[in-house]
C-alpha cells in the first residue's frame, strides 16, 4: 500500500500556532464569531423556512415544526458522528499527527455517507408508515409527507456537509464556513421565495429549495476536501482506515453524541406530541417559539463548537492551562449574547410574532404567550453551551449525553406533563416548561463543570507535569522544509 502523505498548508501551521500560543480571548473571538453568524444563519434559513410556510397556510407551519424534529432524531447519526470524529482529528491536530488527521478525515467521510445512504433506503420506502410510528397528526401527514421524503433524500448531501464543516471548523477556517453558508442562504431564499410567492407551490418546494442549496454547499465540500493533493485535511480513498487506532476512536466519541442529538430530537417530538392538547396549530406556535429563542441559542451554540476544538487541540498538545482560558472566556461572551439578544427580542416580540401568524389573532397570542416564558431561559442556556464546549473538547461525550437528556427527559417531559395534568396554566404551560427545562439544565451543567475542572487539575496541573518537547515543534523538526507528518 502506498504511504499515506499529509503535510499542513502554512495558514493551518499558523492557526495552531495561534490556537495554542495566541491570547485566548482574541482566539475564541476571531474563531467563535464566524460560526455564530454560521449558526446564526442557519437559524435565520429554520425561521424563514417557517415564516413563507405561513404563507401556505398554519397548518403548514405545524407540519415544518413537527418533521423537522422527525429529521433531526435521523441526522442525528451524521450530525453526531461529524461532533465526536471532529473532536478526535482536532485532538491529533494539536498532537502534530498530522498523517492520522488524514486518515480520520477520509473515513469519517465514508462513514457518514454509507450512514446516509442506508438511512434513506431504510425508510424512503415506508414514508407514511414511519409518521404514524411517529405518532405525527393525520392532518400533518397529509400535508408533510412528501416534503418529509424530499428531506430524506437530502439526508446524505447533509451528511456529507456535515464532515465538511466539522473539518473547517477543525482547522479553524470559520471566514469560510461563514461566506460558504450566505451563497447557500442566497440560493435558498431566492428558490424558496420563487416557488413559494411566485409558483404558489406546496411544502415540497420549500424542501427541494432546501436541497438545491445543500447540493451547492456540497459542491464547494467536494472541491476544498477532495482536491487538496496532499493535504492532512483532504479526503483520499487510500487513507479510509476502518481499524481501532483510526476510526474506534472516533466512533467511541461519536456514539455517545449521536444518542445525545437522536433522544432530544426525539424528546422534542414526544413534546410536540404532548402540545396537541391545545390544537395541533399550538405545535406551529411552539415551532415559531422555538425559532426565536435560537436566534439567541445558535450564535452560542457558535461559540460553543469553536471553543470546544480549540480546547481538543490544546489538550492535545498539553496545554492545558489554556483550557480554564477558553472555557470562561467562553461563558462570559455566551452570557452577553443572550441577554442582548433575548432582550431585544422580548422587547419586539408583538412584531416578531407577526412575522408568522399567518394573520390569525390567536396563533399570534400563543406565539409571544410561549416565547415571553422562553426567552427567560437564555442566558442560562448561554452558561450550558459553554459548559458543553468544555465537555466535548475534553472527550467527555457521555456527560453531555447525561446533560441533554436531562433537559429533556427529566426536566420537560415530566415537568410538562405535571403542568398539564396538576396546573391551570393552561396554553401557558408549553412556555413555562421550556423555560424551567433550560434553567435546569443549565444549573446541572455549572455542577457538573466544577466536578470535571476539579478532577482536570488533579489529573494535570498539581503536581505539575514534567517539561516535555512541544510535539507540534518535534513534528516540524522532523521534516523541516515541507511540515510532513512523523
Amino acid at each position: 500500500m502506498a504511504e499515506i502523505r499529509a503535510k499542513l498548508t502554512p495558514r493551518d501551521e499558523a492557526f495552531l500556532h495561534r490556537s495554542l500560543n495566541g491570547t485566548m480571548w482574541k482566539v475564541i473571538l476571531t474563531i467563535g464569531t464566524p460560526l455564530a453568524f454560521y449558526q446564526g444563519m442557519n437559524q435565520l434559513f429554520s425561521m424563514l423556512d417557517t415564516m413563507m410556510a405561513s404563507y401556505i397556510s398554519k397548518e403548514s407551519v405545524s407540519a415544518v415544526a413537527y418533521l423537522t424534529q422527525l429529521s433531526s432524531i435521523l441526522s442525528a447519526l451524521g450530525g453526531g458522528l461529524a461532533v465526536g470524529a471532529g473532536i478526535q482529528i482536532s485532538r491529533a491536530y494539536g498532537e502534530g499527527n498530522f498523517r492520522l488527521v488524514r486518515k480520520r478525515v477520509s473515513s469519517l467521510y465514508f462513514l457518514c455517507f454509507l450512514s446516509g445512504i442506508l438511512i434513506m433506503a431504510a425508510i424512503l420506502p415506508f414514508v407514511n408508515a414511519f409518521l404514524h410510528l411517529a405518532g405525527t397528526p393525520e392532518e400533518l401527514i397529509a400535508v408533510g409527507a412528501l416534503y418529509f421524503r424530499v428531506e430524506l433524500c437530502g439526508m446524505v448531501v447533509k451528511f456529507l456537509n456535515n464532515v465538511y464543516i466539522a473539518v473547517e471548523r477543525a482547522r479553524g477556517n470559520s471566514r469560510r464556513i461563514m461566506r460558504l453558508n450566505f451563497l447557500v442562504i442566497g440560493v435558498k431564499l431566492f428558490l424558496t421565495a420563487l416557488f413559494v410567492y411566485i409558483l404558489h407551490g406546496d411544502l415540497v418546494m420549500i424542501a427541494i429549495a432546501s436541497l438545491i442549496s445543500q447540493c451547492t454547499l456540497l459542491v464547494f465540500a467536494l472541491r476544498y476536501s477532495f482536491g487538496g493533493g496532499d493535504g492532512a485535511f483532504s479526503f483520499s480513498p487510500g487513507a479510509i482506515a476502518l481499524n481501532r487506532q483510526v476510526t474506534a476512536p472516533m466512533i467511541t466519541q461519536s456514539i455517545p453524541v449521536i444518542a445525545e442529538k437522536a433522544l432530544f430530537a426525539f424528546g422534542k417530538t414526544v413534546v410536540n406530541s404532548m402540545c396537541t392538547l391545545y390544537g395541533a396549530v399550538m405545535v406551529g406556535a411552539m415551532g415559531v417559539s422555538n425559532n426565536l429563542g435560537g436566534v439567541t441559542t445558535m450564535p452560542q451554540n457558535g461559540f460553543q463548537e469553536g471553543a470546544a476544538a480549540i480546547i481538543s487541540q490544546n489538550v492535545g498538545a498539553k496545554k492545558y492551562r489554556r483550557v480554564y482560558s477558553a472555557f470562561f472566556s467562553t461563558i462570559v461572551i455566551n452570557i452577553i449574547l443572550g441577554a442582548v439578544i433575548s432582550g431585544f427580542e422580548l422587547w419586539q416580540i408583538d412584531f416578531f410574532a407577526g412575522l408568522f401568524d399567518s394573520g390569525s389573532a390567536d396563533f399570534h397570542r400563543m406565539i409571544a404567550l410561549v416565547y415571553r416564558y422562553e426567552a427567560l431561559g437564555a442566558v442560562p442556556l448561554g452558561v450550558n453551551a459553554a459548559v458543553l464546549a468544555l465537555l466535548y473538547g475534553l472527550g467527555e461525550t457521555k456527560l453531555t449525553l447525561a446533560l441533554n437528556f436531562a433537559r429533556v427527559f427529566i426536566f420537560r417531559i415530566p415537568v410538562f406533563w405535571f403542568l398539564q395534568n396538576y396546573t391551570n396554566f393552561g396554553e401557558a404551560s408549553v412556555g413555562i416548561v421550556m423555560m424551567v427545562s433550560n434553567i435546569s439544565v443549565a444549573v446541572s451543567a455549572v455542577i457538573v463543570a466544577i466536578i470535571v475542572l476539579v478532577r482536570f487539575r488533579k489529573q494535570t496541573l498539581s503536581p505539575a507535569p514534567t517539561a516535555s518537547p512541544d510535539p507540534i515543534e518535534e513534528s516540524e523538526a522532523s521534516s523541516p522544509s515541507t511540515g510532513q507528518a512523523p
